[in-house]
């Protein structure tokens, strides 16, 4: 599975501000309920009881908020760059500033996984996190997760 199988480029965030973890998953899940035709409440609850279980603060200020709902069709992801890097709560306790958000149905963990594995595979790579950084439209990152 590559990126471009579940992120749109009208899901790339760029600039986004927010004043801690929580907010930034209220912020997410309201931009991605709107944007997806989804319950925004469903959507927050299920991303929060996810990250309940366990910080998903990869480290090198990337995180991977994720959760699986039941009755979704298919993956909806968004990439985020932060103006400002927030505490998150991460393994290596560095602050996040690149979020790749996804939420899946509860009835296919496999694509759950793959797409996981591919922004991983992905953002795991210093030189496309310092290019995805230093981007200056969200073009920009959208071709650089492509990489």
């Amino acid at each position: 599975m590559n990126i471009s199988d579940i992120l749109s480029e009208d899901m790339v965030l760029i600039d986004v501000d927010a004043d801690g973890k929580r907010h930034l998953l209220e912020e997410l899940a309201n931009v991605v309920s709107e944007r997806q035709n989804l319950d925004r409440n469903v959507v927050f609850e299920a991303i929060l009881e996810r990250e309940n279980l366990g910080s998903t603060g990869y480290g090198n200020g990337v995180a991977f908020p994720h959760a699986r709902i039941d009755g979704l069709k298919h993956n909806i992801a968004a990439f985020v760059r932060l103006n400002k890097a927030v505490d998150y709560d991460a393994l290596d306790n560095k602050d996040v500033d690149l979020l790749a958000f996804l939420i899946s149905s509860e009835q296919n963990g496999e694509d759950h996984l793959q797409a996981l594995a591919a922004f991983s595979r992905v953002l795991k790579n210093d030189d496309i996190c310092r290019k995805i950084r230093t981007a200056k439209t969200s073009h920009e990152i959208y071709v650089a997760l492509q990489s």
